[in-house]
């Protein structure tokens, strides 16, 4: 994939003002909040409509166009439940930037998330659990390679299918987080495209802990050979952290002023 990719977590239901926006259809709080992470460096965004059972088609239809039409057709991940919005979503999308990415199947009742992402010539996130989170790397590579297959059966390149081993809970799977790491590390050595949410590792701890948390385990996670991260690109910490990542792993070329570019 070469540079690592950013995808903006902040445009989410379960934000009260996302979730009275969506409710309302009020476009200003989302095209907001989809700038405020464009500025600071998302090359994706992520569309979190939750369920969305009633009126989910209409509503990522009228949420992508809203964004892509202010924001230079920003490329999206479509993140719901509801697999009609995906595809409904899609039918609107512009692909000028990249193609959609579908969020997400796994192995298990999900795995239909492929065939979706496969129909339309999608990226796909592809959970490596079944039921649950996996008991160890043996599980994970086991559903990876269900999916694999499952998606190149179908068609599609096995890059567009981005493998999330499940960013485990630091506070009470502390034991878990080298093998996490080894993972990755698996993925990248299969040429594989990988991608997580690397905050769910700190959920739980005191707020000041978070961002040091969440920016080392970045850290580690891209030297490990993660891809990419679905992330909040207004925390400068963790975005200069990237940064310096490009720099020191060589993938970008070194400048006193690299935090500014």
């Amino acid at each position: 994939m070469g540079k690592f990719i950013v995808v903006g977590e902040r445009i989410h239901c379960i934000s009260p003002a996302i979730r009275a926006a969506m409710e309302k259809m009020d476009p200003a709080p989302i095209i907001q909040r989809a700038k405020d992470q464009i500025a600071g460096g998302a090359s994706y965004l992520d569309v979190n409509i939750g369920p969305a059972e009633k009126n989910g088609e209409e509503l990522m239809k009228w949420a992508v166009k809203l964004i892509q039409e202010n924001c230079d057709n920003i490329p999206l991940c479509l993140d719901t439940a509801n697999k009609k919005a995906i595809e409904a979503g899609i039918s609107v999308y512009n692909r000028t930037h990249g193609k959609p990415i579908v969020n997400s199947a796994d192995a298990g009742d999900r795995i239909s998330n492929i065939d979706l992402a496969a129909a339309n010539d999608a990226i796909v996130i592809t959970l490596c659990s079944k039921h649950g989170v996996p008991a160890n790397n043996e599980e994970r590579m086991t559903f990876c390679q269900e999916m694999l297959e499952h998606g190149l059966a179908l068609g599609m390149d096995a890059l567009d299918m981005w493998f999330d081993p499940l960013t485990l809970v630091i506070k009470g799977m502390q034991e878990k987080q080298p093998e996490y790491l080894e993972f990755i590390r698996q993925l990248k050595d299969m040429g594989l495209n990988s991608t997580a949410g690397l905050s769910n590792a700190s959920n739980g701890m005191p707020k000041e802990l978070r961002p040091v948390v969440d920016s080392v385990l970045t850290a580690m996670a891209i030297e490990c050979g993660l891809t990419s991260a679905i992330m909040n690109p207004c925390d400068k910490r963790l975005m200069d952290t990237v940064k310096t990542c490009a720099v020191i792993l060589n993938q970008t070329l070194y400048a006193d002023s690299y935090l500014e570019l």
